[in-house]
């Protein structure tokens, strides 16, 4: 079977990756020609573990290509899917401009019965939207059919959450639009992943619904490791002793300096704008990007507290800048409203990041780069890890601290233990722990 992805960013590359990993013959579409000459060339936009073995992989197989030509890759495929990007606009709700336009292009070259599949997040209702514009655009009537198709990509394992997932939406109106993507996805039958079949609403909103509850859960360890600092608890020993309830689960209940990336701020953001248009008021969700947008402030101040109350002047060292490891995606990484803050009140500022310093350089331009974790705190006032790179969970503490100027650390992703961090001389504070 012939499949098109149309859009070569994270969701698309990640989606015709794999499925090229199954035998399919996919070709990934995308109007950036800079882009697609890199990829043709066997390098890979983006920072993703196992991503570019598989690519080069599949390349040699004649399993996956990649062309600005998105009528010859139309004319060729059973099923495109439609993997571009849904920015918040400025009152949260989703850009669906790029989605409308590779949907009216879709129609324009259609030659045959199509299977039209969104793997954006898009908002419930897109689908008969994209139904709307593909049927209004034809050039020649051919039959076609809509599914929504949602991603649940992890960045940094993205390729083990699309072989072997924990489930796989597909909401189709049609018999033969849902037995086509039931064919795609075969190879997952065979290792018995759980499978949701619905209509193209309720896929939808399982999306943007698991994303909000995920980044609420998130918010939530945050407020509570807030309390335990004012109680005298041990956030880690809560979140344990919450997460062995079969109820709750363990996973997110990590508490730090608030959530980033590409989907939960513009997810969020985007279901409380979809209930106020149809008259709800969806508070919870509200509360949460509420909470998140404070916690940033919190560890701001927390810098700023244990350095005794003025940064003006002092070098502070960041370990960590993408706003989670195993990528180098800088979208709402909480590193940069922090970072901006601490300058804004006349901190010096070094970085490094394993990954993510090159794209790093377009949201915080004014701060200076360092090769290694050593090199960033030569010097330093104090020290900041914000983000739990593997490389920074085995620190030689007592390097760290003869190199230091100050041995102050702000561990915002609870790396280190307290008492072993004071024990080696440090003054240290954490999130959510005495």
């Amino acid at each position: 079977m012939n499949i098109c992805v149309v859009g070569s960013g994270y969701v698309g590359l990640v989606t015709g990756a794999c499925f090229a990993e199954f035998g399919l013959k996919v070709t990934c579409v995308d109007n950036d020609k800079k882009k697609i000459d890199a990829l043709n060339s066997g390098v890979i936009p983006i920072y993703e573990p196992g991503l570019e073995e598989m690519v080069k992989k599949n390349m040699r197989d004649g399993n996956i290509s990649f062309s600005t030509d998105l009528s010859d890759a139309v004319s060729r495929a059973l099923v495109i899917f439609i993997a571009v990007g849904t920015p918040p606009k400025p009152d949260g709700s989703a850009d669906l401009s790029y989605v409308e336009e590779v949907a009216k292009s879709i129609a324009e070259n259609m030659n045959g019965y199509k299977v039209i599949v969104t793997k954006s997040t898009v908002p419930v209702g897109t689908g008969e939207r994209i139904r709307a514009i593909v049927s209004g655009s034809q050039l020649e009537k051919n039959d076609f059919d809509i599914v929504s198709n949602p991603e649940f990509l992890r960045e940094g394992s993205a390729i083990g959450d699309f072989m072997h997932p924990n489930r796989v939406v597909i909401g189709a109106n049609s018999e033969q639009a849902m037995a086509i993507m039931k064919d795609l996805y075969s190879p997952l039958y065979l290792i018995e992943t759980p499978f949701v079949l619905t209509n193209v609403e309720t896929a939808e909103m399982i999306k943007y619904a698991s994303n909000a509850f995920l980044a609420t859960k998130i918010s939530f360890i945050n407020e509570v490791a807030n309390i335990c600092e004012l109680v005298g608890a041990d956030v880690h020993k809560v979140a344990v002793g919450m997460g062995l309830d079969n109820r709750i689960g363990g996973k997110f209940l990590h508490p730090g300096p608030g959530f980033g990336g590409s989907c939960f701020p513009k997810d969020t953001q985007a279901i409380v704008r979809i209930a106020k248009e149809h008259g709800y008021d969806f508070s919870i969700v509200g509360a949460v990007l509420d909470v998140n947008e404070r916690q940033k402030e919190r560890m701001v101040g927390k810098i700023v507290d244990i350095m005794g109350g003025d940064v003006s002047g002092k070098t502070i060292a960041v370990l960590g800048l993408s706003f989670k490891p195993n990528t180098d995606d800088m979208r709402d990484a909480p590193s940069v409203p922090i970072i901006k803050a601490l300058q804004a009140k006349g901190a010096k500022v070094r970085a490094h990041d394993p990954v993510a310093m090159e794209e790093a350089k377009k949201f915080l331009p004014e701060i200076t780069f360092s090769e290694g974790p050593y090199e960033c705190s030569d010097g330093a006032d104090a020290l900041v890890i914000m983000t739990e790179w593997n490389q920074f969970l085995i620190l030689d503490l007592k390097r760290l601290k003869d190199l230091m100027k100050n041995p102050v650390v702000a561990d915002l992703r609870n790396v280190y233990e307290p008492a072993r961090m004071r024990a080696e001389g440090f003054t240290y504070t954490c999130v959510g722990r005495p």
